[in-house]
């Protein structure tokens, strides 16, 4: 965002008493009204929920204002910002990197005072040859543990061929002065320091989160319970909490809550009890003192502060936290109960567990709904239990066992694992679930499997301790709309706002198709799905687009099922023929591997001029996080209204959920959840002002009120009156009427004055020359006070 770099005025400014570094010689103007709307939220110490169109620097406009707010308020020590994906993570870092740059030519080197690190997997960070050659995540937290945890690594010194890592021992050795520089660190950054000086990338970022302004990572890593306990527990309250690209939000809360399992995991669980029970045996006799010590370590209690069962544990002996109540609050009860404090009583309090989950599963023939507090007290009545504590703490209690057994390969306990996880879940929780039970897989409806989910239905339960720890959360993305529905469902008080985009040319063109070239209506709802006539007319407006759209065009379905059925049939009647004389054609599949290399040789066809078309599912991976900027997306199709698959059990139990808890109705938050699917694949094709495409609806529904309202507002002020219910054949040429106005390449000094302000055009509501004497940003404190690496958590 921004123009071109010139010797043109710098952009400092204040809003109010905060001076603003902005990396560019001019700003938009809803780039200025978002910083001083973002200011207004973080003085009232609230929370916001911004929508900021796409292509208009959102990532740059969040991170100028947050870190130039640091400077003027040192009481908030961090900026914590998410991201969905690794790509959009080193974006941000990238762009803050360049703001810094600019920073120190206005301040010397004290504008370089910053700390900023992007912290992922280990899988993403690992630079062990052989470790980081795993694909898996589970595998490669495993493989890591089993050279890196404490006894591992003591048992080494008796024995020199018990191999450990030499980068965690590096991190180990060196750990105040492997200690990093103020810089901005990208991942990739990380592991060529972490290649060079021998120490390992993950744990020192881990390390280093304590000491650092500004910390990238996935929104997991404070919405999910199991990891943000560890990883985020110690950010502290006063910090910023940015979410970007934040439109699914809920469904990352309610999938950090959810379990599910079938008889396989059960059996799992059964083996994992048996190789645990003979490992208590073996301790019994070779190191009893090994299980007395751990008893008498829980008798004082689950935290680590009062040399609980948690005290002097190293990073790389963490397991991972528990799965709910917990998150980034406090834990509730310190004591464990008394039935599962010695570990074979734990292991046969399980087996117990594990019984009546089989037994459960066992005479499955129809679909059953259960709330979750029905579903424990039977559990509780049948396995005659005092209280439905010792479910609560099941998952403390087993990683605690793994952990005094020296166990290293976790990775083989992730069905015990899910057990646990499931009981803590079900004690912890009394409302917001339900427990449903499938008899077989919906995919293969004649194998029986039973399948039981607990299923979080209430998104505001992860997500309530982000809100509570968080001074301000800002919730933000190009497609939040409708905006109201989102403290609904999260249940929050934000201050909300969504803005327009200047433009100083038409750059997109939605249009809405209603009907074929024969005239006949074009509905793709589930019950007209297999219509001929439907699918002949989506032919051919996908071949006559190809004829008169340049380069790339992109095809979205409303699922994978109905692409298939609707590719097949074009193939049988030449449809994909015609096509292919136009353009190169590529699938998305749901191999990841394949459609990589599907979306590089689709680039890769743009660029050479041979033009490409994409078919995209609306809910797929694409969709998600792959831009198809400039030529590389000059249309794109949606066929169909994206709905989610409706006779979903799951689905349809939140739906009466947020119904009587929240009073949304069904057919509202389908309507709102579809169309915030098919806007974001719009948004796609646009990623900056400079860019230009079509956008076609292609379905009759969507020219309804109820659906076009829910559309964002940047795209919604930008269907004319005259696209709203088009043929093919006026949308056809439309399209040609746009694409030869629009491909007329416009010099951006055109847009300054208009859409590109300059620092005399942005001054008001707040806004003011920076003072001649610019404030310093307060130092980071000292290597010394920084404690060493491996040792302090």
């Amino acid at each position: 965002g921004g123009g071109e770099v010139g010797e043109a005025p710098t952009m400092i400014f204040n809003i109010d008493e905060v001076t603003v570094y902005f990396p560019y010689d001019y700003i938009y103007k809803e780039q200025k009204d978002y910083m001083v709307e973002l200011k207004r939220a973080l003085d009232a110490k609230q929370h916001c929920m911004l929508e900021m169109p796409t292509g208009t620097g959102k990532t740059i406009t969040l991170l100028s204002l947050i870190t130039s707010y640091q400077i003027a308020h040192p009481e908030v020590p961090k900026l914590v910002y998410c991201t969905r994906t690794v790509p959009e993570m080193e974006k941000a870092l990238e762009e803050l990197e360049n703001l810094i740059k600019y920073r120190c030519k206005h301040l010397g080197d004290d504008g370089a005072k910053i700390l900023a690190l992007g912290l992922s997997s280990r899988r993403n960070m690992c630079v062990h040859p052989v470790i980081m050659q795993e694909s898996d995540r589970v595998t490669v937290d495993a493989k890591c543990r089993s050279i890196t945890a404490s006894w591992v690594r003591g048992r080494r010194d008796q024995d020199s061929n018990i191999e450990v890592c030499e980068y965690f021992d590096g991190f180990d050795q060196h750990g105040s002065q492997s200690l990093l520089e103020p810089g901005v660190y990208t991942l990739e950054r990380l592991r060529e320091l972490g290649r060079k000086n021998k120490w390992c990338p993950y744990f020192t970022a881990r390390h280093m989160i304590k000491f650092c302004n500004v910390i990238v990572y996935n929104y997991a890593y404070v919405i999910d319970p199991k990891i943000s306990q560890l990883v985020s527990r110690d950010i502290e309250k006063e910090s910023i909490l940015v979410f970007d690209e934040a439109h699914n939000i809920d469904n990352v809360c309610i999938e950090a809550l959810s379990v599910h399992f079938n008889k396989k995991t059960l059996e799992g669980a059964t083996r994992n009890l048996g190789t645990l029970g003979r490992a208590i045996d073996k301790c019994k006799e070779t190191n009893a003192q090994q299980l007395q010590q751990e008893y008498s370590r829980l008798l004082q209690g689950m935290r680590a502060e009062g040399g609980g069962a948690w005290a002097g544990l190293s990073l790389s002996d963490e397991i991972g936290g528990n799965p709910a109540i917990g998150g980034l609050g406090d834990e509730l009860e310190q004591l464990l109960p008394g039935d599962i404090r010695q570990a074979s009583d734990f292991v046969a309090f399980m087996r117990r567990v594990v019984d009546f989950l089989k037994e459960r599963l066992r005479g499955t023939s129809v679909v059953e709904a259960v709330d979750n507090n029905t579903f424990m007290k039977a559990m509780v009545t049948k396995m005659q239990l005092a209280e439905p504590k010792s479910l609560r703490f099941a998952s403390q209690r087993l990683k605690s066992l793994l952990h005094t057994l020296e166990i290293v390969d976790v990775d083989s306990y992730e069905p015990i694992s899910v057990i646990v996880d499931f009981c803590h879940l079900i004690a912890a929780y009394t409302q917001g679930f339900k427990v449903i039970i499938e008899p077989f897989d919906e995919r293969l409806p004649n194998v029986p499997d039973p399948l039981l989910n607990l299923a979080c239905l209430d998104a505001s339960l992860a997500i309530k301790s982000v809100f509570e720890h968080f001074q301000s959360v800002v919730i933000t993305s190009g497609t939040l709309s409708p905006i109201d529905l989102y403290p609904k469902i999260l249940n929050f008080v934000p201050i909300t706002k969504t803005f327009e985009m200047s433009l100083s040319r038409e750059c997109i063109c939605p249009m809405i198709v209603t009907r074929g070239s024969d005239q006949m209506p074009l509905n793709a709802r589930f019950q007209n799905r297999s219509d001929r006539s439907i699918i002949i007319n989506y032919g051919r407006l996908l071949v006559e687009m190809c004829a008169v759209v340049p380069d790339g065009v992109v095809v979205f379905f409303p699922s994978y099922r109905y692409m298939e059925e609707v590719v097949c049939a074009w193939a049988n009647s030449k449809v994909l023929e015609q096509v292919t004389e136009h353009k190169l054609l590529f699938i998305e599949t749901q191999d990841v591997v394949e459609t990589t290399l599907a979306l590089e040789n689709f680039k890769r066809a743009c660029d050479v001029g041979r033009g490409a078309v994409f078919f995209s599912v609306a809910r797929g991976k694409v969709a998600e996080g792959i831009d198809f900027d400039r030529h590389y997306g000059r249309a794109v199709i949606i066929l169909g209204i994206p709905f989610q698959y409706t006779l979903s059990k799951i689905l349809k139990a939140r739906l009466e959920y947020m119904k009587e808890k929240y009073q949304i109705d069904e057919g509202d938050f389908l309507t709102f959840d579809a169309m915030r699917q098919a806007s974001q694949c719009m948004g796609r094709v646009i990623r900056s002002k400079t860019d230009y495409g079509l956008m076609i609806l292609a379905d009759q529904r969507y020219s309804r009120a109820d659906k076009r309202t829910k559309l964002p507002n940047w795209i919604r002020k930008n269907i004319k009156d005259a696209h709203l219910n088009m043929s093919t054949d006026l949308c056809v040429s439309q399209a040609k009427e746009f694409l030869s106005t629009v491909s007329k390449k416009e010099p951006w000094e055109s847009q300054v004055g208009s859409i590109l302000l300059s620092l005399e055009d942005i001054q008001g509501d707040g806004v003011s020359r920076a003072p001649q004497v610019l404030q310093k940003p307060t130092p980071l404190p000292p290597p010394k006070e920084r404690g060493r690496g491996g040792k302090d958590r």
